[in-house]
């Protein structure tokens, strides 16, 4: 518990100062390639676990596979794992800090997709969950990074897109009122993140896409910036070229 503790803290600071790159993994050796790169941390993508566990994002995992998954990674790297546990598989707040400190997580990434009833879950509602989420780590001994993921900007929030920055600046000043340490408005462009850096305050974790890189990033004001499954995905486009180029290769194959 306590070097949980120090994990903790260590990834909490890293947040102040520079920006902090969070490649995800999804099992064992991925975990140890971005230690082995110099990451100070290592993040879970849901998605990419789910899919080598066979099943889709979106909490169709059975969550006590998922955080099996993640104390796998936990115990092989000597770094903070920061876990991403989806909308919190309906747990309540104590059980999931409980999942998640049992795991060996340093932090946990927490979305406000409902995945039962769909779109986005109620905001006020979703801040009170977070602030008990909150109160059931400091009680634990281990006060978890909490990264709120706001999803207004995903098509399955059903946000008008005029309405979507003001919405994720509302959602992202109360669940910072309610305790998360950092939100995450997840596919917001560069001037909205930079909006919510403003308006929000605190740190701000935002995510590359071809006309946003870490260098953007970083002059729009946040903090930290996450892949999802992008390499994991990487990883099967790289096989399936390969194989492809063996099957050029192979005598009578497409290439002969």
């Amino acid at each position: 518990m306590t070097d949980l503790k120090a994990h903790a803290d260590l990834l909490r600071e890293l947040h102040a100062g520079k920006l902090l790159v969070l490649p995800n993994a999804w099992d064992e050796p991925s975990a140890e390639l971005v230690v082995e790169a110099g990451f100070p941390v290592v993040a879970t993508s849901s998605a990419a676990v789910a899919d080598v566990l066979g099943h889709q994002d979106g909490e169709a995992a059975p969550w006590a596979e998922m955080f099996a998954a993640a104390a796998r990674i936990a115990r092989t790297v000597p770094v903070p794992v920061t876990v991403d546990a989806e909308a919190g598989y309906g747990l309540k707040p104590r059980e999931l800090v409980d999942r998640l400190v049992e795991a060996g997580a340093a932090g946990c990434n927490l979305e406000d997709t409902d995945h039962r009833a769909g779109g986005l879950a109620d905001a006020a509602a979703h801040a009170d969950w977070l602030a008990e989420v909150r109160a059931a780590a400091d009680a634990s001994g281990v006060p978890l990074v909490v990264n709120a993921r706001i999803d207004v900007f995903l098509p399955s929030a059903g946000v008008p897109e005029a309405d979507r920055a003001a919405e994720a600046v509302r959602r992202g000043r109360r669940y910072r009122e309610a305790g998360a340490d950092c939100v995450y408005p997840i596919g917001a462009p560069g001037d909205v993140l930079a909006r919510v850096v403003t308006e929000v305050g605190g740190p701000v974790n935002g995510n590359t896409n071809p006309s946003l890189g870490l260098a953007a990033l970083a002059d729009s004001g946040v903090a930290r910036v996450s892949f999802g499954p992008r390499f994991y995905r990487a990883g099967f486009a790289g096989m399936r070229d390969a194989l492809e180029a063996l099957r050029r290769e192979e005598p009578g194959g497409a290439g002969r």
